[in-house]
């Protein structure tokens, strides 16, 4: 793979692994200080302070996958929120290498579901020009007693060394934030609408402010936001949420 240089050219990965840290997301945005620059992974083999979106914790056993990069954000670039799409499709992409033709499927923005079931997470964090993409996924082991489905690879099949799908991951990450960067937003939104729950389906969305809000999934708008339509008609571009199948 190339290094640096034009707009869309894709970046050699070099991943960093450590037996055990409290969070590669919080290591890395760190290191962003030191200016580290894109194309660094930070895997740990486990974590003690893993946590997801709205600080919630993340189990993190051994032999899951627990890694973060590094995106250094350009004037030209996308919206930076949608980072969250390419990080998505990234996902789904290395982890259909390893799922053995399992039914996966992207949940908005950027969940991937298995079997219906939650497969792996990601939080994205800003600090000034960088943005941090941290990936979790569930790998050889998942939570059992959680208040909505959760599964692993492992529990549909085998479950692939952490190595390896960090090196797919990587690869997979580097190529479609090239394409992002190189072409625009376009691309990724088609592969996302692809990967993703069809048009009509039922989703419920918990919003900051505590409002919950149901409808149907419409489409993304151009910037990435859900768009849901509501039972008497009207449309709701959603910004931020947790957002559920029913």
């Amino acid at each position: 793979m190339e290094l640096g240089g034009g707009q869309g050219a894709v970046l050699t990965a070099t991943i960093r692994t450590v037996a055990a840290t409290g969070s590669t997301n919080a290591d890395l945005i760190a290191l962003a200080a030191t200016g580290i620059g894109e194309g660094f992974w930070l895997r740990a083999e486990c974590q003690t302070g893993g946590r997801g979106r709205q600080g919630r914790a993340w189990q993190s056993p051994p032999g899951n996958f627990y890694g973060s990069t590094i995106v250094r954000l350009r004037a030209s670039d996308p919206p930076p929120a949608t980072l969250a799409l390419v990080a998505a499709v990234a996902l789904e992409e290395a982890a259909s290498v390893h799922a053995g033709g399992a039914a996966l499927q992207i949940k908005w923005p950027n969940d991937l579901l298995l079997d219906g079931a939650k497969l792996a997470g990601i939080l994205l964090e800003r600090v000034e020009d960088a943005v941090i993409v941290g990936i979790g996924v569930n790998l050889a082991h998942h939570p059992i007693d959680l208040d909505r489905p959760v599964t692993s690879l492992a529990a549909h099949g085998d479950a692939p060394a952490v190595a390896a799908f960090a090196e797919t991951l990587a690869d997979t990450f580097a190529r479609w934030l090239a394409r992002w960067r190189g072409e625009g937003l376009a691309p990724v939104r088609e592969r996302w609408s692809a990967r993703a729950h069809p048009a009509g389906t039922a989703l419920a969305a918990n919003l900051p402010d505590g409002q919950r809000i149901e409808g149907l999934f419409d489409r993304l708008d151009g910037d990435g936001a859900l768009i849901l339509r509501l039972a008497d008609g009207s449309v709701r571009a959603i910004h931020a949420a947790d957002v559920f199948l029913i």
